[in-house]
């Protein structure tokens, strides 16, 4: 289901909302706190996802809201947001501009909207349910993944190899030696550049539903695909690995090498 003009602009809006939040904190001095898996945590993600939780639960108040730092409310509401205030919070506390604000919106457990925002540079990335994904920013730019025939031809781009648990490592390493090159770093960023043709793989795991969700309908709508490791849609049940692709006739080789 394609959401209304009403949805799709609340959720524009509420990226600008996290926005206001988090330039602020932005190469400022602020405390960072780790979390129970040991990933860091500012003023500025809590901060951000709460004036989303806050704006979008006025505005929708039938809509479930789930976030990766205060989590479920109404999970099993048939229109559910997925919200990840700021990822890639490493980049942000060392003020590197490659993090993002993820916006989703889940029908019935599907994404059908996603939004991929860098406020610090003004790039936005809006991918709408059968719609062409839409981009916008000030260093040009258009949303279309480009054509790879071959993986010895590919970019590959992952945000650290520690995000790999020990099985998975050794698939992902075969799949690294089996492309052009690698570069390390970006999270969802990257999966942006994607979706800008710059980029043509992407591949990680023990990614969380917020981390992937908003990714799937602007990739998708550029005209690449995301799946998980063995070719399958991603689900809230999935494990986390993920595979973006600009060129979707690259999936059988991918898949093989990560099996």
């Amino acid at each position: 289901m394609t959401p209304n003009p009403e949805i799709v602009a609340a959720a524009t809006e509420a990226a600008d909302i996290a926005g206001r939040v988090i330039l602020p904190f932005f190469r400022r001095p602020l405390d960072v706190e780790g979390k129970s898996d040991e990933s860091p945590v500012t003023a500025a993600d809590r901060g951000a996802e709460l004036a989303i939780r806050e704006f979008l639960g006025k505005r929708f108040p039938d809509h479930g809201i789930w976030g990766e730092e205060f989590g479920a409310d109404r999970a099993d509401a048939e229109w559910v947001w997925l919200l990840d205030p700021i990822d890639g919070t490493r980049a942000f506390i060392t003020g590197r501009p490659l993090f993002t604000t993820l916006i989703s919106l889940l029908h019935r457990g599907r994404p059908v909207l996603g939004i991929i925002d860098q406020p610090a540079t003004r790039e936005r990335w809006l991918g709408v349910a059968g719609q062409p994904t839409t981009f916008t920013g000030p260093f040009g730019g258009t949303a279309g993944c480009r054509p790879c025939g071959r993986l010895a031809e590919a970019e590959l781009s992952c945000t650290s190899p520690e995000i790999f648990t020990p099985a998975d490592l050794p698939r992902f390493e075969k799949l690294r030696a089996a492309c052009k090159r690698v570069t390390w770093g970006g999270d969802a960023y990257g999966y942006g550049l994607l979706a800008l043709g710059a980029i043509d793989v992407v591949a990680e795991s023990t990614l969380k539903p917020w981390d992937w969700a908003a990714l799937g309908p602007v990739i998708q709508g550029a005209g690449g695909s995301l799946t998980d490791w063995q070719g399958r849609e991603l689900t809230l049940d999935s494990p986390g690995d993920v595979i973006a692709l600009g060129d979707k006739a690259l999936l059988p080789e991918a898949l093989r090498l990560l099996a």
